[in-house]
């Protein structure tokens, strides 16, 4: 009889990636939000800093108490203008300026994805992902700029935007992963989950 298949911690306080991993008919036992310093090190390239966030949350998690038996995954969501990694907006005057700097122009959203398997006698093995979509928005007037900060859909959200929501009528260009812009490249993820035996 085979093993049942080991559950799952997802290290994050996004219900979007809740969702995402429901799509998948994923869900885990528990969600344990992982509070990390965020700050970028001087001349950390995006795909990099994504990739560093996620092993960081993932190994938080796992030092906070996440029982040895569960997978944990974590994730972090980067939004770049070339070199520069753009805030998550806290505050209308930052979304009003992430829009500003993304209107007219392509850029990038950078997905770091990491899953820590069941400890075993050697530890956690760990898989690291990293995915990268190419998203450019039409030349955004004043009028359609205020109507999306009057919305309040980029409180929170990496760059200023959610792509969900209204903002998905303002882009006229995607190449790659759209889950991986709303918080969770699925298709990757999937192949982890799947490798754990926790994905369907």
């Amino acid at each position: 009889m085979s093993a049942d298949p080991p559950s799952l911690v997802l290290g994050s306080a996004s219900p979007r990636r809740l969702d995402l991993l429901a799509q998948i008919g994923v869900q885990p036992v528990s969600v344990i939000p992982a509070h990390i310093d965020e700050g970028v090190a001087p001349d950390e390239p995006p795909a990099q800093y994504a990739q560093r966030m996620a092993r960081e949350k993932a190994a938080t998690v796992a030092a906070s108490g996440a029982t040895d038996d569960a997978a944990i995954l974590a994730a972090d969501t980067v939004v770049a203008v070339g070199r520069r990694i753009l805030p998550k907006a806290e505050d209308a005057t930052t979304a009003r300026a992430c829009l500003r700097l993304l209107s007219g122009r392509r850029h990038r959203v950078y997905g770091g994805v990491c899953v820590l398997a069941p400890a075993q006698a050697g530890g956690r093995k760990e898989h690291l992902r990293l995915v990268q979509t190419a998203v450019a928005f039409k030349r955004l007037d004043q009028g359609e700029i205020d109507a999306y900060i009057e919305s309040g859909e980029w409180d929170g959200k990496a760059g200023g935007y959610a792509i969900q929501g209204r903002a998905e009528g303002l882009v006229r260009f995607i190449n790659g992963s759209y889950s991986n812009v709303v918080g969770l490249p699925l298709f990757e993820t999937r192949q982890v989950l799947k490798s754990l035996g926790i994905a369907p």
